[in-house]
């Protein structure tokens, strides 16, 4: 029986409880969301494994920023033996097998953010601090310089260090 109010006339349903669990997007969905320019174009890269996932995600973003991650990819392939590449959640990740995940790269509208899992051991730590305690990150933005000696130092210490999952 439905619930009445003083006057006589039927309450309001009470609000539906959200749902735990994320709907997922389909393909045909986040293709609709990319043309109408909902979410960018990278956006497009599902999860997945291996260098062409990558270099695709990099070949999808703005054109200043898949210049700079073209360098850090560049970078990080020459500065890990063996890197595993994935994109996830969005973003390129680099890391290496059977020592865990050191870098991800993600996109954002006015910067590049490259993030060190355990960035607050690297000497001297990458400027940005984060909501997690031991990661730091660089954000560039369009006009900034890449210094690539200082992003090979950091890669260099970062892999002697422990990574984050299971790369």
């Amino acid at each position: 029986m439905p619930r009445k109010t003083s006057t006589g006339r039927r309450a309001p349903r009470p609000p539906a409880r959200p749902s735990s669990r994320k709907r997922a997007v389909t393909p045909a969905k986040m293709r609709d969301l990319i043309r109408r320019g909902k979410v960018p174009p990278h956006y497009a890269i599902a999860k997945s494994e291996g260098d062409a996932a990558v270099q695709a995600w990099i070949e999808l973003l703005p054109e200043w920023q898949s210049a700079r991650a073209k360098r850090v990819d560049a970078a990080a392939t020459r500065a890990m033996r063996h890197v595993r590449k994935a994109v996830r959640w969005h973003g390129a990740w680099y890391g290496v097998p059977g020592g865990g995940w050191i870098l991800a790269m993600a996109s954002f509208r006015a910067h590049l953010k490259i993030l060190f899992f355990d960035g607050a051991s690297l000497a001297p730590p990458p400027p940005v601090p984060l909501a997690a305690p031991r990661q730091r990150a660089l954000d560039l933005r369009e006009t900034d310089v890449l210094d690539e000696a200082r992003l090979a130092r950091w890669l260099k210490q970062a892999i002697a260090l422990p990574g984050w999952g299971e790369a």
